[in-house]
């Protein structure tokens, strides 16, 4: 069985155009050869800047590039036709296919309602004002170009908490809608930044309302039945309760009898925080080990400063690995967006490694490192700027090394702060690597193999050093790297079926 390893297939500014669903399908049998065992998709309905959305700006949840919408039929990735070739496509490949979801929010109403709203300190989400004033919001979507088709349920002003604008009067900032279920305030389980984190865009949707939970429960049944996914990610858990998550994960597992991938993207760098997630939502899902890409971000900005030894120091890979994704970067921390902490091109070989060759964690991949990307957008002083993220040379060799060499028991040899190494032992059918990393100068570490490993000889299979590493009688080698650079060390037999 292969090792779970998990892409995200897509980033913020892949191209327009419908062109993903048609590459996903292309790209299926090469990324099952390479060893990419599940695919993360990007939210595949109808955003409110309709063929231009990322996804983020939930419009229509029953809208996958079906019908006439926000200007356009198809998303940005493609059409209806074109998803389900690319999910059937990837599934006969035998890849798993995870959807991403957004529910904590929906943007672009097709109506202006006549509503109660109160003013909110954007710094502290609980001084609420007294005061209650009149006003028109955009808070009514009734979906005019599906026309009921899956759904007749209307969202209005009583399936959302909050909205961000005011058509009349024209006002911006953050107003509490009153209604039927607002009177105690925003909900709880949700991060307690600027007092109560429930609110974060557009209409915020309101899941203490019973219609707004039973809406979403029959969407993700009809979801399940219509694209044959194998799970999820959750976006933005920290604005939205624990308690509906669990509730609606447990419907959507009911729903197809069997277990469903879930990792959420509780964006925190304080290890209690997602430690608290967790136990509030029984376990039911993994997270995004933003701690340890936090980790990787330092390590790669201080170069020889970086402790190496404390790369997983406050991290979920190390005291609960089993609800652990981890990444080097992703569409959020990419240069020129919202949680930019990008991760320099020289170390991502090296934090790659750490993800993909060690026990601990589920890797995710991200696309540009993969695949390269390109793109121009307006930088932090206001002016347009090209990005450059280039494909890891790396990556597919590590990719490949996780299915054949991360074998066996792990060793660990996190004794200097510049040069670190652990061993995969391998077992009985399958063989295992040693893996030595540098953040300063060239340098190397003693490892003790054991006898049965005496007088082997070891390469590169990364190819960086060309010279070759022979075991003493008692299984002992001193194992190189170069300088800011990653080796891992394999039997010499297995370099020829590189």
């Amino acid at each position: 069985m292969k090792k779970a390893t998990l892409l995200q297939f897509f980033h913020w500014y892949y191209p327009d155009g419908g062109k993903l669903w048609p590459e996903a399908t292309e790209r299926a049998p090469e990324l099952a050869e390479l060893g990419i065992t599940a695919v993360w998709l990007p939210p595949p309905y109808k955003g409110a800047s309709g063929g231009y959305s990322v996804g983020y700006d939930s419009y229509d949840l029953f809208d996958l590039g079906e019908f006439e919408q926000k200007g356009s039929r198809a998303t940005k990735y493609g059409d209806k036709e074109g998803l389900l070739k690319a999910v059937n496509t990837l599934k006969e490949n035998g890849l798993e296919v995870y959807l991403d979801v957004v529910l904590n929010h929906k943007i672009g109403a097709d109506e202006t309602e006549q509503i109660k709203v109160s003013r909110v300190d954007p710094d502290d989400r609980n001084i609420i004002s007294d005061d209650v004033i009149e006003a028109k919001a955009y808070t009514r979507f009734t979906f005019p170009g599906r026309k009921n088709t899956y759904s007749e349920y209307v969202w209005d002003f009583h399936s959302f908490n909050g909205v961000d604008y005011l058509d009349e009067p024209r006002e911006e900032g953050i107003f509490k809608i009153v209604n039927d279920y607002t009177d105690d305030g925003w909900v709880d389980e949700v991060d307690s930044e600027n007092g109560n984190y429930d609110y974060l865009m557009g209409a915020n949707i309101e899941f203490r309302n019973p219609a707004v939970m039973e809406e979403l429960k029959r969407w993700v049944t009809w979801l399940m039945d219509t694209v044959p996914s194998d799970g999820f990610r959750l976006d933005a858990v920290k604005h939205i309760p624990a308690w509906f998550f669990k509730q609606w994960l447990d419907h959507a597992r009911g729903t197809v009898q069997r277990d469903l991938f879930t990792v959420a993207e509780y964006w925190s760098h304080d290890l209690a925080t997602l430690q608290n997630y967790l136990e509030l939502v029984d376990d039911k899902l993994m997270l995004f080990d933003a701690p340890l890409h936090l980790n990787f971000h330092h390590a790669s900005q201080q170069g020889k400063a970086f402790d190496l030894s404390k790369i997983f120091a406050d991290t979920l890979t190390a005291v609960d690995a089993t609800h652990s994704v981890t990444l080097v970067a992703n569409h959020d921390t990419q240069p020129l967006q919202a949680l930019e902490t990008p991760v320099e091109p020289w170390f991502k070989p090296l934090a790659y490694s750490l993800i993909l060759l060690r026990e601990q964690g589920v890797p995710c991949i991200f696309y540009p490192d993969l695949f390269g990307a390109s793109y121009r957008d307006k930088g932090h002083d206001g002016k347009m700027c090209r990005v450059e993220m280039p494909a890891i040379r790396e990556l597919p060799l590590l990719i490949r090394a996780r299915q054949r060499f991360a074998n066996g028991q792990q060793t660990d040899y996190f004794d200097s702060p510049n040069c670190i190494a652990f061993v995969r032992e391998g077992t009985a059918e399958e063989p295992g690597c040693v893996v030595v990393l540098s953040n300063d100068a060239e340098n190397s570490k003693l490892i003790e193999l054991g006898e049965e490993l005496a007088n082997k000889q070891y390469r590169d299979y990364l190819g960086i050093r060309q010279d070759t590493v022979v075991t003493d009688e008692q299984g002992k080698g001193v194992f190189p790297v170069n300088a800011s650079s990653v080796s891992v060390w394999v039997l010499e037999e297995f370099m020829e079926e590189n």
